[in-house]
């Protein structure tokens, strides 16, 4: 009263009473009353609700600060996790409050509230009525914005699980909800969830995994809003109530099928497991019974429905199948004759027929295992898991045990009344099956398969001409106006007779015949090059319109169609302390196998050895013999003799692992014996020796001479011999897979016992190296085709990596040959390295047209090539499965992949995505999945990782005046050591992230200082040499690539040029291993050459363009006279046309020296100066000097370098661009969406605040020098990491920063370790402008405290 008489006397009472000390007793004594509140909840919440507690709490909620309105919440969420329903009113009145709250801009209250939320609706799931209250309260309202697309990032995943779990349990008992959901259009948000989430990484295998998923839920409320088509007794009231509302009101259904019909279908066509098809499925079948034919008709005019059910039909689980056939019946009811023919053309009809066929087989296979079954084996998980109850909202332990309400035989008992009610012989005939374009294809491929080697030496020119237009006409039916479905371009055998026609017939051949004559090596090579060319041809100016764009995406869609490589997922692993017994008796995390051996009945000369025992999975064969020779050898005395070390010296021999290549990320792929294609391949024993193919014997490098370490046993399972490249983990999964079972790692499979039988093995023949089939080949093969190429410095097809894919007729792994998945992932691979050396293909093509006449003028030789982005070769199920397996813990423990993937990732590496193989490649290399700053991404691997290495960090002091020195000092203590390096440099203050990133992109400049000798364009080293001199950099605007030196260089040189390569490759090696980023340029060539690739003329056109221009010009006329000289006819027109641009060349006066480099003198010449007749010979040699022997030592010593950090060849998996973007990391482009995205604001900063938006608009004005100096500022690297922005870690931070009263005196300030900017509330954004480029230009070269 007194203050609102007398206004101006407010300020003097606070000043002259002890009002304020009153008001802050008052507010702590409610917050000691919270306090004891929320203490009291925990033990006795009843009494607390009937206290009327909550209404209590929550009546000045809203002005207490966020700290207070924790412990308020918290204190109700305590009280309403189990509510009675005496008092149900006290909860339902607080509702609103409670949702109120949840647009609280503190993250743990709304954590809390929503969770208060999810227990009061589980407290009301039994009364409609409670429920419907909730409902008219606004709790829909409320929470559905909060799981929206840009919600998920705000609350922890489990919450927002929960909280859809809260709308699906509110749709499947009140009509209210339902309603209200359509309303707010609810679709939307459940396709976002669908769309933002991986549908195929993190998905209960099971439907019984009590796991909080998104995907999961969302499925759930979507079945809840669309009543089944199924009436189960129990529920006919609410779902007949349900399908009045939609009835009524068809706009609910029809907007909802719009925005998850589409999600769905992709869902499934990415390769989701059987789970997420089910649930997928089950609403496309409720959506179709529901929705009138025109209404129907109009959802599915943008998808391909039939497709979409020819996947669903190649599927094995019985649900997943059943849902597939009443969708199919629904469709015939509703839409007969606009579905009828697109069945057809896309297989499902096929696929009932064969649906029909499998249940035929599958009597026969079980009576004659009833015949078979002589002792007992391990138990397999065959049965089908019930997916009948597995989204409904409620979900309690009785429901787990009722009945599947798919009977035995029911499956087959619909799919027979489908085709005989809707696919009948006199409606679909096989005439009508096949359109007029299949019919063209397959007498086509007929005549390519008949007529492809069968000719004779006489007749082979004419015979290859018909064979060329046979595939002219086969490519130009491909481009035809007709479209052409999945099923039909597999139906016509197209690709199994193109891979047949470019392997001359090796393909289709059962004998493995590596000997490849000359003959058969030109005509690989001359149908090779004529397919080249009509797969470049194109009717418009882009990539897109190429034959090879068309024929690589019919693959692909061929390759999703077919793919069903397994999914081996852990059920519910979590680390536990085992004993195992082999490599040694030791206690592990990782779980065991358990094997009883047991000794051949026909063996004689070994002992028993009955014992189970436990087995590591990530043991081979070779280390299962360690254990067991000993045991089992019945000769002591050769025992001692011949058996292999055990103990330490077994562990490290084991733990080197060059001796022999298991199956696993952590070695090259297995080269024999492996099947792996589907669920129903087998496993082939191994095959004698040497008859591998050449690119097998390559993954094999190690050839054991030592007749001690020839393996002395033989293992076999269930009759089949193992392959010893495989351990025996892997041979157990591929075992089950051949037998049709689901693989479940649970409980049981590591219960069960293995009967794994031993017999002494054989001699081993003495050369245990597969063939090469270059080798192997007659000696004029290589004359041959260098009288094709007309140049000894000419195009080489033996260096196209897939040329001997093609030359052999088979993939370099061992998959089942016989299956289609094969002929697909054939053509994939040859046609991938079609696209990456096109522009090889094309110059060589030109050199060859000139030399004949056809080209005259040498600008013409220059190739146009559009190549196809390698993205279009990769293959998203694939991906998502390899995603899948890599990201199981058990996978991520032990490091032991199904075989498929290790095959699939050397035969085909291009079919996974970059981000895919980057984690393989952590595996395989580092045995973690790792982030790009070291930092180990999976939490259990972490916990092992830090108990396994508590000096997992090592740091070292550097001299930023010496940068190499210190470098090289560092790498001679630590580049073979695992631990993750951290830089501070002398007199600084600095450690951690930033200094560490700063130092790599120090070295990475200290390398590109001119007078190292070590790259082209670089001057001489010479002594005296003043500073000036070195601090210049060496230009090279295609990139860095060695500088040639000659053998009788200076050795005191060319020693301090070779130390500075193996640095480097230690330098890169250990960055790549510590997730670090280069600034050096590395040109496209040099990274080819550390992939192990060799190079020729025309890669010189990455690095030297002008070099290379000038060379293939030169090569042209040399093999033009080659050409003239070889004619009978002896053309003297072009053999006086021999000039170079109208000059002799005798007249450019050109040294036989190389280019650039006077003192490298070129060996093999009499005369000093280039003329017609040493033309060819001066190119071959330049050539040589310039890609080969003359940076062959340089390039030993960088690859010794990096081979003492980690192995090179596990790079094998990554291009020569890949490589790039793996080490330098990449420019990204910064629009002003995309910073809003990837920075976080924080204390004092938010993305509205006016100085955020002045420095997002200041970082998106800056150039290219500007942005690498503030990346720099920032974090150390003026680059950023793989993945851009998004991929920084710790995440880039701007904060306000406080220090003075006048901002605009003070500079910004960096935390590099953290990518964290404090950034003063400037005045103006000139002013910000101003001092950013202050801070970022002066504030380098230094760490100190800010």
């Amino acid at each position: 009263m007194l203050l609102s008489r007398y206004p101006e006397s407010s300020c003097d009472l606070i000043r002259r009473s002890h009002l304020t000390d009153a008001l802050y007793l008052i507010v702590l004594l409610r917050v000691q009353c919270l306090q004891a509140f929320e203490k009291i909840s925990r033990r006795q919440p009843a009494q607390c609700l009937q206290a009327g507690m909550i209404t209590a709490v929550l009546a000045y909620v809203d002005f207490f600060t966020a700290s207070i309105q924790r412990v308020a919440v918290s204190a109700v969420a305590n009280a309403c996790k189990k509510v009675p329903a005496d008092c149900s009113h006290f909860v339902v009145d607080s509702v609103p409050t409670l949702c109120n709250l949840l647009q609280s801009e503190d993250k743990m209250v709304v954590e809390k509230v929503a969770a208060c939320l999810i227990s009061i609706v589980d407290s009301f799931s039994s009364s409609v009525d409670l429920l419907d209250q909730l409902c008219h309260q606004g709790i829909i309202e409320k929470v559905l914005p909060l799981i929206h697309t840009g919600g998920l990032t705000a609350l922890s995943p489990s919450t927002c699980s929960n909280l859809i779990g809260l709308l699906a349990k509110l749709a499947c008992s009140s009509l209210v909800a339902v309603k209200s959901l359509f309303e707010l259009n609810v679709g939307s948000t459940i396709k976002g969830i669908l769309v933002t989430s991986d549908l195929s990484h993190g998905m209960p295998y099971l439907p019984l995994e009590k796991q909080n998923n998104q995907v999961s839920e969302a499925l759930k409320l979507a079945n809840q809003l669309i009543p089944s088509a199924a009436r189960g007794v129990e529920d006919t009231q609410i779902i007949l109530a349900k399908e009045k509302i939609i009835m009524d009101e068809p706009r609910f259904l029809c907007q909802f099928s719009r925005d998850i019909l589409p999600v769905l279908i992709k869902a499934v066509n990415s390769g989701a497991n059987s789970y997420i098809c089910y649930g997928c499925a089950s609403i496309v079948n409720n959506i179709c019974y529901f929705s009138k034919p025109e209404m129907l008709q109009d959802l599915l005019k943008e998808t391909n429905i039939a497709s979409f059910l020819a996947g669903l039909l190649s599927r094995k689980d019985h649900h997943v199948l059943t849902s597939s056939l009443k969708i199919i019946e629904i469709l015939m009811q509703k839409l007969p004759d606009a579905y009828l023919g697109f069945f057809i053309k896309e297989g499902v009809v096929y696929a009932v027929e064969a649906l029909l066929t499998q249940e035929d087989s599958s009597r026969s296979t079980h009576l004659l295992d009833d015949i078979q079954q002589s002792e007992p084996q391990p138990v397999i998980r065959n049965k089908c898991t019930c997916f009948c109850y597995a989204f409904d909202a409620h979900r309690s332990e009785a429901a787990e045990t009722r009945t599947c309400m798919i009977g035995n035989g029911s499956l087959f008992t619909f799919a027979r009344h489908v085709k005989t009610t809707y696919f009948t012989k006199e409606v679909v005939s096989s005439e009508k099956g096949l359109t007029e374009i299949v019919q063209k294809l397959k007498t086509c491929c007929a005549v390519l398969n008949e007529t492809t080697d069968k000719s004779s030496e006489r007749e082979n020119l004419q015979n290859e001409e018909y064979l060329s237009t046979i595939l002219s006409e086969v490519m130009m039916e491909l481009r035809g106006g007709e479209t052409m479905t999945t099923f039909e371009f597999l139906e016509s055998g197209l690709v199994k007779s193109l891979s047949n026609y470019l392997s001359n017939g090796k393909y289709v051949q059962a004998e493995e015949n590596m000997n490849c004559s000359s003959d058969h090596f030109l005509a690989v090579v001359k149908r090779f090059q004529s397919f080249a060319r009509m797969s470049f041809s194109r009717m418009g100016q882009s990539w897109s319109d190429m034959l090879l764009t068309l024929l690589v995406r019919k693959l692909q869609n061929a390759l999703t169609s077919l793919d069903n490589f397994p999914v081996i997922m852990s059920h519910n692993f979590k680390p536990r302390s085992n004993i195992s017994d082999i490599p040694m008796r030791h206690s592990t995390i990782i779980p065991c196998i358990r094997v009883r051996f047991k000794k051949d009945e026909d063996e004689t000369n070994l002992s028993s050895y009955d014992s189970v025992v436990n087995v590591e999975i990530s043991s081979s064969l070779h280390t299962i013999e360690e254990f067991l020779w000993p045991k089992v050898s019945t000769d002591m005395n050769s025992q001692k003799a011949e058996s292999p070390p055990s103990g330490p010296a077994l562990e490290s021999y084991v733990s080197d692992g060059s001796l022999e290549r298991d199956s696993t990320p952590q070695s090259s792929p297995p080269s024999e014996g492996l099947i792996c294609e589907n669920q129903n391949a087998s496993v082939e024993p191994c095959p004698k020796q040497g008859s591998s193919s050449s690119g097998q014997a390559e993954r094999n490098t190690i050839i054991v001479s030592d007749n001690a370490l020839q393996p002395k046993l033989v293992f076999s399972l269930k009759g089949k011999e193992l392959d010893r490249s495989v351990t025996l983990y892997q041979s157990i999964l591929q075992d089950q897979i051949n037998a049709g079972s689901d693989i479940i790692l649970d409980m049981q499979f590591w219960r069960s016992v293995h009967d794994i039988t031993f017999r002494i093995a054989a001699n081993p023949e003495t050369d245990r190296r597969a063939p090469n089939p270059e080798a192997d080949s007659p000696g004029d093969s290589s004359t041959a085709i260098s009288s094709k190429n007309d140049s000894t410095a000419g195009f080489k097809w033996q260096m196209l990596p897939f040329f001997s894919s093609m030359l052999l007729g088979k993939l370099p792994c061992k998959l089942d040959r016989s299956s289609p998945l094969y002929d697909i992932l054939f053509m994939l691979h040859i046609l991938e390295g079609l696209n990456r050396y096109s522009f090889h293909l094309v110059s060589d093509e030109r050199n060859h047209s000139f030399a004949q006449g056809t080209i005259t003028n040498l600008d013409d030789l220059k190739a146009v090539v559009f190549s196809i982005p390698q993205q279009e070769f990769v293959s998203a199920k694939l991906t998502d499965k390899l995603e899948q397996q890599m990201h199981d813990p058990l996978v991520s423990m032990s490091c032991c992949l199904p075989l498929w993937c290790t095959e699939l990732m050397y035969a085909c590496p291009f079919l996974f995505s970059f981000e895919a193989r980057w984690k393989y490649f952590q595996l395989a290399a580092f045995g973690s999945l790792k982030n790009h700053h070291g930092h180990i991404v999976d939490a259990i691997v972490n916990s092992v990782t830090e108990r396994g290495s508590p000096h997992s960090r090592k740091k070292f002091k550097v001299d930023r005046d010496d940068i190499l020195v210190s470098a090289a000092k560092m790498m001679k203590s630590y580049a073979k050591s695992n631990a993750l390096l951290e830089v501070e440099y002398k007199e600084e203050v600095g450690t951690g992230l930033g200094p560490t990133m700063e130092f790599y992109t120090l070295i990475s400049h200290e390398f590109q200082k001119s007078g190292l000798g070590m790259w082209r364009g670089d001057l001489p080293c010479e002594a005296g040499t003043d500073d000036a001199h070195i601090s210049r950099f060496v230009v090279a605007p295609n990139g860095l690539f060695p500088r040639p030196w000659s053998a009788s260089a200076d050795c005191a040189s060319f020693q301090v040029v070779s130390k500075h390569f193996h640095l480097l490759g230690q330098v890169v090696a250990k960055a790549i291993k510590d997730g670090r980023i280069l600034d050096i340029p590395f040109s496209k060539a040099f990274y080819k050459l550390t992939l192990g690739q060799e190079l020729n003329i025309y890669d010189i056109q990455s690095f030297d363009s002008e070099l290379a221009i000038s060379l293939m010009e030169f090569q042209a006329i040399a093999c033009r006279r080659k050409y003239a000289e070889s004619n009978l006819t002896r053309d003297c027109q072009i053999m006086s046309d021999l000039t170079y641009r109208g000059c002799r060349i005798e007249d450019l006066a050109i040294d036989f020296a190389l280019p650039g480099y006077p003192d490298y003198m070129l060996s093999g010449s009499s005369s000093g100066s280039l003329n017609v007749e040493n033309l060819e010979e001066y190119v071959h040699h330049v050539v040589e000097a310039t890609v080969k022997s003359g940076i062959a030592k340089q390039m030993e010593a960088f690859k010794s370098g990096f081979n003492e950090v980690f192995p090179l060849n596990k790079l094998q998996v990554f291009s020569e661009d890949e490589l790039e973007r793996l080490l330098c990391g990449e420019q990204d482009t910064w629009d002003f969406g995309k910073l809003v995205d990837h920075i976080k604001f924080d204390h004092g900063y938010t993305s509205s605040s006016p100085p955020v938006i002045n420095l997002l608009e200041i970082i998106q004005e800056f150039g290219s020098h500007q942005r690498r100096a503030f990346l720099q500022f920032i974090t150390g690297s003026p680059r950023l990491p793989p993945g851009g922005l998004a991929a920084l870690n710790p995440k880039f931070t701007v904060v306000r920063k406080h220090n003075s009263n006048d901002a605009d005196s003070d500079l910004p300030s960096v935390m590099t370790c953290a990518n964290y900017l404090k950034l003063p509330p400037y005045s103006s954004k000139e002013k910000m402008r101003e001092k950013l480029i202050y801070a970022i230009t002066e504030g380098q070269g230094s760490f100190h405290l800010s």
